[in-house]
């Protein structure tokens, strides 16, 4: 694997469950990254697919773990959801799957809910799905509802093993509706262009770290952005030959980072 001088980066669009932490449990190295990031004025972003958490969720979240950081250093694909949707059209309305977060995004964003004919259908992960909510999806998407996932990760980590994630989730739907869903989220280009806007960085200055082959890296291949591959989450050393494209640099986790600059 090539190199990558991070002492000329700028920016840092960084993942969450897998790189920063598993559940509830910080990884190693977490603690001397944030650090190093702040010590050498680097731009930071955590860009996470989960969509179950608003920013002051996460801010609190990383403060019990031991980690003060501002609100504006997350992106969520909740938040790229509802930009998403308000640009398409303003004002509309949408039946949701989905945790507090990604209510309050689109809220936020000035979609309201709707349960009788809404313009979307909207799923996101976490706890907030039974089969009651996935069959009045199916109905609604049937009468012409449009289908939203956050974000296509089938899977992904967890303090005791591995999770469900939004892209199964959305499946069944897929499969009774007989439609495809489009998802906003990694390794969608536009979360992407949208995580730079908001850093302020060109992507030539910038570094992409995620555990997912199929989203962060693919992501980061997409948009021209290098990309480290930490193997602290989803993906194993073993599964790269798998896939068509690469990594720029594969690291044990985020604590090789400042460990590799002099």
């Amino acid at each position: 694997m090539a190199e990558i001088d991070f002492t000329t980066k700028t920016g840092f669009l960084c993942d969450m469950d897998g790189v920063i932490y598993h559940g509830n449990r910080l990884l190693p190295g977490v603690l001397e990254f944030v650090q190093w990031l702040r010590d050498k004025d680097k731009r930071f972003l955590f860009l996470t697919n989960a969509s179950d958490r608003s920013r002051k969720e996460l801010k609190q979240k990383m403060g019990r773990l031991g980690i003060e950081v501002e609100e504006e250093h997350f992106y969520t694909s909740a938040l790229a959801t509802a930009g998403f949707l308000s640009t398409q059209t303003p004002g509309a309305s949408a039946y949701v799957v989905g945790e507090a977060g990604l209510i309050n995004a689109l809220y936020d964003a000035g979609i309201t809910m709707n349960d009788v004919n809404p313009d979307y259908v909207v799923v996101g992960g976490g706890s907030g799905y039974d089969l009651a909510k996935i069959d009045k999806a199916i109905n609604f998407v049937l009468a012409g509802s449009r289908l939203i996932g956050t974000n296509p990760d089938l899977n992904g980590p967890g303090e005791h093993g591995v999770v469900a994630g939004c892209g199964s989730l959305v499946a069944p739907i897929e499969m009774a509706a007989g439609t495809k869903a489009y998802f906003v989220g990694k390794p969608n280009p536009l979360m992407m262009r949208r995580g730079l806007k908001r850093l302020g960085c060109r992507r030539e200055e910038t570094v992409i770290i995620g555990d997912r082959m199929d989203t962060d890296i693919v992501a980061g291949v997409e948009s021209e952005i290098d990309t480290v591959l930490v193997l602290s989450g989803v993906t194993s050393r073993d599964d790269l030959p798998h896939f068509p494209y690469r990594p720029r640099l594969v690291l044990d986790g985020v604590g090789d980072v400042p460990r590799s600059c002099p």
